[in-house]
């Protein structure tokens, strides 16, 4: 995947403002930007506190590199009146804010969207917060974890013989993060009818809860609770982690009947459709435990790649279960451009994600790695706002914006 030259995207001139810490803001500003989007990132001259999440190769965020990209960064003090008065600046000549400030802090500052919509009322300003703008919980801090937690994700997550257990990985963040930007997106389309903008508000918490759709109507109907499986899915069978000979494991999904047959034809054992306990998607699904367990005992026999070979050939979806090493070795995740070599000023390069998803006519792209704290800060501020060198040389010696000393 190449670096766009130039306006590139299905966003191209579209212009955002980002005024959001940690994943979730950022990741919604990144997708922006992978679909080519203006995205101007306000960070305090501390930085975003993300810099110092993940791993780091002396002081440079690999995190940064990647959920920055794309972006521009200008280091602002928003508790200073000046920076405010910056930010609001900024805010006349967007498309689209995203913050995930706690509800009320931007209207504290003179930045709430009715403020912001009197000289800009095509703004789209997407809201991101655990819980919501209204409601009572609506001044609760919150992260992505705590949000799985209230939403029923955590309780669904695990070993049932266990405590709830974690995903190891921002889940909820990065699905937060998602309808944010389709949140952004739909609006911007309604805005091209109106003319107008308005507020997307984006809580972590129903991001979380969206997963809960099987068994929102099932717990008011039947009474109906879902507790963890562990590796399996729910009310269906074969579909889990199965042991391998050689000590792996296969994720093997067979989810529908015809699956099942080709299934057990692969495992030489076609007694098993006469098998009434397994003689149809709800049936198996009653019998769960029984089903894995046959299947646990076929694949227990072979080594993992044999399994795999096996029911690929015979149309069975079917996958070992990869490392982050397993997937810089996978030739399908080169094809796709899923492992994409970006320029680097420090390291060189750093290998970062491909852009997801992949339009055919206006793909998106990775025009450079993300950018060091304020390293856009004195183009951005002469380039919009008008500033001269001396107007930031003033600003900067008093605190209110910060370049970068790289």
């Amino acid at each position: 995947m190449s670096a766009a030259a130039g306006p590139f995207g299905p966003l191209a001139g579209v212009r955002v403002l980002e005024l959001c810490s940690t994943i979730a803001g950022p990741a919604c500003g990144r997708l922006l930007a992978d679909f080519g989007a203006d995205v101007t990132k306000v960070e305090p001259p501390a930085g975003d506190s993300m810099r110092s999440m993940g791993k780091h190769v002396g002081d440079v965020s690999l995190y940064a590199a990647t959920l920055l990209r794309n972006k521009k960064s200008v280091a602002i003090d928003m508790k200073k009146d000046e920076g405010q008065a910056l930010v609001r600046a900024l805010a006349d000549r967007v498309d689209i804010l995203v913050e995930n400030f706690r509800p009320g802090v931007l209207e504290r500052l003179g930045l709430g969207y009715d403020e912001l919509a009197k000289t800009n009322p095509g703004l789209v300003m997407v809201r991101i917060s655990g819980f919501g703008q209204t409601g009572p919980y609506s001044q609760r801090p919150g992260y992505g974890a705590i949000c799985e937690a209230l939403g029923g994700v955590r309780h669904m997550t695990g070993d049932p013989d266990r405590p709830p257990a974690r995903v190891a990985l921002a889940t909820t963040d990065y699905l937060t993060a998602v309808y944010a930007a389709f949140g952004a997106s739909m609006a911007l389309v309604e805005r091209g009818r109106s003319g107008r903008g308005q507020v997307v508000d984006v809580a972590l918490y129903e991001a979380a809860f969206s997963q809960m759709e099987a068994y929102t109507n099932a717990y008011e109907k039947l009474g109906y609770v879902p507790n963890r499986v562990g590796p399996n899915l729910p009310t269906m069978a074969p579909n889990s982690l199965y042991p391998t000979r050689d000590g792996a494991y296969v994720l093997i999904a067979a989810n529908s009947d015809p699956t099942y047959k080709r299934l057990v034809d692969a495992m030489g054992q076609p007694e098993l459709l006469r098998d009434p306990r397994f003689s149809s998607i709800r049936l198996r699904g009653a019998n769960l435990d029984a089903c894995n367990a046959t299947v646990a005992a076929w694949t227990s026999r072979h080594d993992a790649a044999e399994v795999e070979r096996v029911l690929l050939e015979a149309e069975v979806p079917v996958s070992l279960v990869y490392t982050i090493a397993d997937i810089y070795k996978d030739p399908h995740y080169a094809a796709r451009e899923m492992l994409v070599k970006i320029p680097h000023p420090v390291l060189g390069h750093t290998i970062q994600h491909g852009v997801v998803p992949k339009l055919s006519r206006t793909p998106g792209a990775i025009v450079k790695s993300g950018p060091e704290l304020g390293e856009d800060t004195r183009s951005v501020l002469s380039r919009e706002l008008g500033l001269d060198d001396a107007r930031i040389d003033g600003l900067a010696a008093d605190g209110v914006v910060v370049e970068a000393t790289r």
